[in-house]
């Protein structure tokens, strides 16, 4: 019955986000021939990875931990994805290109805690001890580039949830280990 239960709630979000996702990709102003407009993740894959980072840090929303991880969504979207990290105890934040998107996501989440912003030019990726992204790029040789800086631009010890890479080299790199066999999660454990 758990099951059933679960999967009712996740359809119910499923189609609010769907919404929203026609309408965003509707009234995007990216460049849909290297960016995506926002494409919404999964329900059910962001509250597993959710909660596996969450069980991964200790995190318990009965007593949470003062301050709480920071984390980013790098390309929020309508800030989907920050909802249900901000219920497993993080302290969330975001930034969106896209005019629409950050206009609903700064609503949802707090205009202090969205920022409309490139992922080329923002400056804050090493600030955070999570960071979570859905393949922002369709091309690529700069999907490549995008993963690279963030990669090289994020904190030691901190988390990184990379839905659909582009590459594996992740896996080789000695600066990571990957934490889940199933699940796009790793944590860098070495600067260079």
């Amino acid at each position: 019955m758990k099951n059933e239960e679960n999967d009712i709630f996740f359809n119910i979000i499923n189609r609010f986000v769907g919404f929203h996702s026609q309408d965003a990709v509707r009234e995007t102003r990216n460049n849909t021939d290297c960016e995506y407009p926002f494409v919404a993740m999964d329900t059910r894959q962001v509250f597993a990875q959710m909660s596996f980072v969450s069980a991964f840090l200790e995190l318990d929303r009965e007593n949470p931990p003062a301050p709480p991880p920071r984390l980013l969504d790098v390309g929020c979207g309508i800030g989907n994805v920050l909802l249900i990290a901000e219920q497993f105890g993080f302290e969330v934040y975001g930034f969106e290109k896209d005019e629409y998107p950050y206009r609903i996501a700064a609503k949802l989440i707090g205009e202090e805690r969205i920022t409309q912003a490139d992922i080329w030019t923002y400056q804050g990726y090493g600030d955070y001890e999570v960071i979570y992204y859905y393949r922002p790029f369709s091309g690529r040789e700069q999907q490549l580039r995008f993963e690279r800086l963030i990669e090289d631009s994020m904190r030691t010890g901190g988390i990184l949830i990379a839905n659909h890479k582009n590459s594996d080299a992740i896996d080789q790199d000695r600066r990571f280990e990957r934490l889940s066999p199933a699940l796009p999660i790793w944590r860098k454990i070495l600067a260079a």
